[in-house]
C-alpha cells in the first residue's frame, strides 16, 4: 500500500489526475471540454478508465456510492457521446456541454472527499466521508458547476446567434 492506497488505487488516482488536469486545461483553453480536441479525448478516455479502475476498489467495504457515481459518470459520458453524434438535433451542443461539465463535477466529488479524508498523512483535514463540511464543499462545487454551465450555454447561444461555431 502507498499512502493507504492499494496498487489499483494508485493507478486509479493517477489516471483520474490526468483526466482532471486535461479538463482544467480544456476549460481554460476552450471554455469547456471539447470532445474532438486532444484534451477532450484525453479527458474522455481517462474518465472512462478512472471509472473502470474504480469498480475494482472496495476500500470502504463492498459496492457503494463511489461505484454508483462511476456508473452514473459512464452513463452521462454516453449521453455526451450521443449529443456529439447530433442525436439531439439543435440541442446537441448544449447536451454535450452540460454532460461533460457534469462528469467533471463527478470527478471532483470523490477527489475532494478522498483528499480531505487522507491528507495530510496522519492528520487528515476531515475525519470521514460523512463529515458535514463535505456537504458544504459539495454544495459549493455544485454551485460552481451551475455557474459554469450557464456561462458555457450563454457562449453557445451567442456563438449560434452570430453564426460562429462554438469550440
Amino acid at each position: 500500500m502507498i499512502y493507504g492506497l492499494t496498487y489499483l488505487g494508485v493507478i486509479h488516482t493517477l489516471i483520474s489526475l490526468v483526466a482532471v488536469f486535461a479538463a482544467l486545461i480544456s476549460f481554460v483553453r476552450y471554455k469547456g471540454i471539447v470532445a474532438n480536441s486532444t484534451l477532450g479525448r484525453t479527458y474522455i478516455w481517462t474518465t472512462v478508465f478512472t471509472c473502470l479502475t474504480g469498480f475494482g476498489i472496495f476500500q470502504h467495504g463492498g459496492f457503494g456510492k463511489p461505484h454508483v457515481l462511476g456508473i452514473l459518470t459512464l452513463l452521462v459520458l454516453g449521453l455526451a457521446w450521443l449529443a456529439d453524434q447530433r442525436k439531439f438535433g439543435a440541442k446537441s451542443a448544449a447536451v454535450s456541454t452540460v454532460s461533460y461539465s457534469l462528469t467533471f463535477l463527478f470527478h471532483m466529488i470523490p477527489a475532494v472527499t478522498e483528499t480531505s479524508t487522507r491528507l495530510p498523512l496522519g492528520a487528515p483535514l476531515l475525519s470521514s466521508a460523512e463529515a458535514p463540511e463535505l456537504k458544504t464543499v459539495t454544495g459549493v462545487m455544485f454551485l460552481l458547476f451551475l455557474i459554469g454551465v450557464v456561462l458555457q450555454l450563454r457562449r453557445l447561444k451567442k456563438g449560434a446567434a452570430s453564426g460562429l461555431a462554438a469550440a
